[in-house]
């Protein structure tokens, strides 16, 4: 399935979690917030969160430093 991943688009499996997609894409979920679809999705929804097709979806990474 086609998914977008800030706003980049992506082929994926079906029924891919949220938590599967970070690991496949080798992100770490510390510092790390998600939004699908312009809707923020909290840590302990990830696991059990499916994604759909189409699905647009938002990584926000905090950085530290100055």
């Amino acid at each position: 399935m086609k998914i977008y991943i800030n706003q980049k688009e992506i082929e994926t499996q079906d029924s891919i979690s949220i938590k599967e997609l970070l690991d496949m894409q080798q992100i770490s979920i510390e510092g790390t917030a998600i939004a699908i679809d312009n809707k923020l999705v909290p840590k302990n929804e990830w696991n059990d969160r499916i994604l759909t097709e189409g699905n647009k979806i938002t990584i926000i990474r905090a950085t530290f430093g100055g």
